[in-house]
Parts: structure tokens; C-alpha cells; sequence
């Protein structure tokens, strides 16, 4: 097996915890001593060494094959099809991009492209957490590129669309406390939206009228959902660190 950097840390790391449990340290003391998660201890507790030098190596063969995440292999592509054929140039040029692997990949990838077999890079498709933030974000705090991006797939998905248009409006009314508009907005929600927003149209009609009177009455419940968010987040902060008299302290004294 190749001494790579990360093979010799796996065997120096799974020496230094079996040496410990042997002066008969918990899990806990070893992991702290080490700096290391518990789970990390248990398994190189648990563990044959042959397995973890094994799955050291795939780890960094993995690494090496960085080429095939984007951006490098999409611009690799793009470059050997403009005329730049040397291997070289082009691992200086994605190494000053970040790529960190080595040029053994760059060059096995270059000789693929010249046969022709070489596969074809995948698409950078946005995360859904991504297309969900561009959406819900004001379009005037979206880059240039976000906005191009937001419209391309505005564009590749009819769902994302619809659902883009009708989370805007939704989120005018509640801005704008257009009460009246809710039971259009409902409505149009019930027809052709995407299964999420559908359901959630379907909850909104279930209490409309408690939703229109937080849309027209200046009351709420405001004040009281923030005391009660204050006091939870006070007591997962403290739980199992602390007394219920101090708890109590700090939910009387803390604004």
C-alpha cells in the first residue's frame, strides 16, 4: 500500500487509540486527549486496521479524482475543445482555480478526451436549499448571476416557476396586508401549484379567519411566541449544564 499522508495518519491515529484503551482511558478521555469526535474513537476502536488503511486509500484516491467535480472537468472540456491540448497548461490552470489533486489525473483525463472517451461532465444544477433561498430573498439582494441563474431554472421547471410567482405574491400580501387577496391567492394555489404549496393553501383555508385577523388586527400573539422562543432557546442552552434556580434567573433577569 502507498504511504500516503493520510494512510500514515490513519495507522499513527489507530496506534495512539488502541494504546490508550490498553492504559484502560474511556472513550470520552481519548477522545479529548486526541482531539477527536467519540464516534471517530469508536471506530477506530471497533475497526481492523487493514479496513481503515483500506478505506484511508479510497479516501485518497477520491481526492485525486477531483477532476471530475465541477468546476474543473466542465472547464477542462471547454478548454481542450478551444485548442489547449497540453496537460500541463491546463493543471496550472485549474490549480490556480483550487483544484488540489494531481496532474497524473489531469493528464489521464486530457488522453481520454483525445480518444473520445471521456465522459461527459454533469450539469451544475443548484441545490433545491439553493433555488429555495433565491427565491424567498427581495430580487433587489440577488447578484446578477443569482438572477440569471433564478431565471434558467424559472425556465427548466414549469413547478419552480409557478411556485416562484405565487410565493412572490404571497409574500406581498403578507408585506402589504392584503387580506382581501387571500382567498384569490388560495384559490389559485389549489389549482395548479406545486403538492407543498397545494397543502399549504388547503391549511390556510382550514383557519381563514384566524389568518385574516392576523392580517387586519393590530393584536397578535406576538409577544408572547417571542417569550416563549426566549425561554427555549434559554433552556437548551443550559440543559444538563445547569440548575433550575439559575434557569429561573435567567429567564426573570434577561430581556
Amino acid at each position: 500500500m502507498p504511504r500516503t499522508p493520510i494512510v500514515e495518519r490513519t495507522r499513527d491515529r489507530h496506534a495512539d487509540v488502541h494504546r490508550l484503551l490498553e492504559q484502560k482511558w474511556t472513550i470520552s478521555a481519548i477522545a479529548r486527549n486526541l482531539r477527536l469526535d467519540r464516534k471517530t474513537v469508536r471506530r477506530f476502536k471497533a475497526t481492523p486496521l487493514d479496513e481503515l488503511l483500506a478505506s484511508a486509500r479510497e479516501f485518497g484516491a477520491s481526492r485525486q479524482g477531483m477532476i471530475n467535480s465541477t468546476p474543473f472537468k466542465p472547464y477542462l472540456n471547454s478548454r481542450f475543445t478551444a485548442g489547449c491540448t497540453s496537460a500541463q497548461q491546463l493543471f496550472r490552470e485549474i490549480t490556480e482555480r483550487g483544484y488540489r489533486g494531481s496532474v497524473q489525473a489531469v493528464r489521464r483525463h486530457v488522453a481520454s478526451l483525445r480518444k473520445g472517451t471521456a465522459e461527459p461532465a454533469r450539469a451544475d444544477i443548484p441545490s433545491p436549499r439553493r433555488i429555495t433561498s433565491w427565491i424567498m430573498r427581495p430580487t433587489g439582494t440577488l447578484a446578477e448571476r443569482e438572477q440569471d441563474r433564478l431565471l434558467d431554472v424559472r425556465i427548466a421547471c414549469p413547478d419552480i416557476a409557478r411556485a416562484y410567482d405565487l410565493t412572490r405574491c404571497f409574500h406581498d400580501l403578507m408585506t402589504n396586508r392584503l387580506d382581501t387577496l387571500l382567498p384569490d391567492w388560495i384559490d389559485q394555489a389549489e389549482q395548479d401549484a406545486p403538492a407543498p404549496m397545494h397543502s399549504f393553501a388547503g391549511f390556510l383555508r382550514q383557519d381563514l379567519a384566524a389568518v385574516t385577523a392576523g392580517l387586519t388586527l393590530e393584536w397578535s400573539s406576538g409577544k408572547v411566541e417571542g417569550n416563549v422562543n426566549r425561554v427555549k432557546t434559554l433552556k437548551r442552552t443550559m440543559y444538563g449544564r445547569a440548575s433550575f434556580r439559575l434557569l429561573r434567573t435567567r429567564i426573570l433577569t434577561r430581556p
